[in-house]
């Protein structure tokens, strides 16, 4: 008895007539220079279009390489967990700009705590994932793990891509 609960391939069969033609398609050798050109433009664009839609999705098949694998989701997730100081740089240093004008003195001390608070932040955040990823990964498989998440800490969370997959304060996942 076979077993139905297994899943299949995901697609249907195609019938001989459609794969005759697509293997015709794929011989058909191109005319001109042009049209080659033309070709692999269209084949970038929908390589490139499917890129774009994984980032916002988190589907793992079509996202760029510097994205995948099981270190990078994991420090995806381990960033997009907690509140960072970085991500609030970007809108503080607009409020300083303006501050600068109204209170100069005031504003070279709101400049220092936010460097203070933003440097402490982020030593927290590199030692606590130094330290996870020493627990659950082989060290080659961390290589750029750690530039990789100070650089997304320091996003607003609404633009990073791929798009954070866990909620603010949701635990991590036992396994990666």
């Amino acid at each position: 008895m076979v077993d139905e609960t297994e899943a299949g391939k995901g697609r249907r069969t195609p019938t001989r007539k459609e794969a005759e033609a697509a293997r015709k398609k794929q011989m058909k050798v191109p005319v001109s220079r042009k049209e080659q050109a033309k070709r692999e433009r269209a084949a970038r664009e929908e390589i490139r279009l499917k890129q774009r839609e994984a980032l916002k999705t988190g589907d793992e098949k079509y996202l760029p390489a510097r994205e995948r694998g099981p270190v990078r989701k994991f420090c995806r997730d381990y960033v997009d967990r907690r509140w960072n100081v970085g991500e609030f740089l970007l809108p503080l240093l607009i409020i300083i700009l303006v501050a600068l004008y109204i209170a100069p003195v005031l504003t070279s001390l709101l400049w220092a705590v936010m460097l203070v608070a933003f440097g402490i932040d982020e030593l927290i955040l590199i030692r606590g994932l130094r330290k996870e990823l020493k627990k659950r990964f082989k060290p080659e498989e961390t290589r750029g793990a750690t530039p990789y998440t100070f650089f997304r800490s320091t996003q607003l969370r609404r633009f990073r891509l791929p798009k954070p997959q866990l909620e603010r304060g949701e635990a991590l996942a036992q396994r990666y």
